[in-house]
């Protein structure tokens, strides 16, 4: 039996407890039982529609996005949820405590979050070490991927150094890398989908990756606020780079999907109001490289009806974050049922 399950038995209860609390204290010490919970996890992933992407083998489709587990504290834990793949992140050359607090908020009503965390983390090379040690350890069964970013101190023109520092640290201990230009909440960050931004941030990028003795897979994250021209225009040259996926797509600043969020300050917003809008930027891209370019659907993902919906619109894999807070520890096997 999976040890989780007692706890998602009680989530109907347990859950309208924890959301009294501050939303980022509960993350917090949900890390810290997750990350306790490791000795317990099974080294067996969970089986449901395995596939091969990017020369990875996934056990199932359904992957924590990045901002979950930021500094890779419970990687093995996350296959005993049923998890087909984890993301690490977003991780920063430079160790950094990110926004001030309070910085998460529930939106319960909209079943939504609204986040400015602003990339904090431990820094890349804390976290590869921390990485490199699990890796030795041999309990991970599942890819696990790290998702990069600017470091806050850096400028805009100095971003490509500051990626490729990262990227050359991480590397060896990521089963895939995705780079990250789309998070609203480190200044300017956004800038950098730009096309000669883009450019400028990826050529560096695969020349690295060419010369490595094992490539590692690249791929792009994109904002969910880019119109279908610009998420185009990223996705050509994402090809013209030689990248391997895209993942569609991140928070959204857009108040107008969210009113409640105007109240708040700046952010970005994750969960249902975010899903119409990435799920058509997915079926567009799919329809312009989705043969070429993996295709991570992720946004507003809080049920099996929005998992099939994704699927429908060109995505090959998935990632949620929001629909797990909501849905509870063994959320993936919920989207996986309606797929046995």
């Amino acid at each position: 039996m999976n040890p989780f399950s007692s706890i998602q038995a009680i989530w109907p209860a347990l859950r309208p407890l924890l959301f009294q609390c501050d939303p980022e204290w509960v993350h917090e010490k949900a890390i810290s039982f997750l990350k306790f919970s490791e000795k317990y996890a099974s080294q067996t992933p969970y089986f449901c529609h395995p596939q091969k992407h990017f020369g990875l083998d996934f056990p199932n489709p359904i992957g924590l996005a990045a901002g979950f587990d930021k500094n890779a504290h419970c990687l093995a834990t996350w296959q005993s949820l049923g998890f087909g793949f984890v993301e690490v992140g977003t991780v920063t050359f430079h160790a950094q405590e990110g926004n001030p607090r309070p910085r998460l908020f529930r939106l319960v009503k909209d079943r939504a979050l609204f986040n400015r965390m602003g990339f904090n983390n431990d820094g890349a090379q804390r976290i590869a070490e921390r990485m490199g040690k699990q890796r030795v350890e041999k309990k991970i069964a599942i890819p696990v991927g790290v998702n990069i970013g600017k470091s806050r101190s850096v400028s805009l023109e100095e971003a490509p150094a500051d990626y490729l520092r990262t990227f050359k640290i991480i590397a060896d201990v990521a089963d895939y890398v995705v780079i990250n230009v789309s998070s609203p909440n480190t200044p300017g960050l956004r800038g950098l989908q730009h096309p000669d931004a883009l450019s400028k941030l990826l050529e560096p990028l695969l020349q690295e990756n060419l010369h490595r003795k094992t490539p590692v897979p690249l791929l792009l994250k994109l904002s969910s606020d880019l119109c279908e021209d610009e998420a185009r225009t990223a996705a050509h040259i994402a090809l013209h780079f030689q990248l391997d996926g895209l993942i569609l797509g991140n928070t959204s600043t857009d108040s107008s999907l969210c009113p409640a969020v105007e109240t708040l300050g700046s952010g970005g917003i994750s969960g249902s109001p975010l899903f119409a809008r990435s799920t058509h930027l997915l079926r567009e891209l799919a329809s312009f490289g989705g043969d070429r370019l993996v295709l991570i659907g992720c946004g507003g993902i809080l049920n099996a009806e929005h998992a099939r919906e994704k699927f429908d619109a060109g995505a090959k894999l998935l990632q949620v974050f929001t629909g797990f807070v909501y849905g509870g520890p063994l959320f993936p096997h919920e989207l996986l049922e309606d797929e046995r």
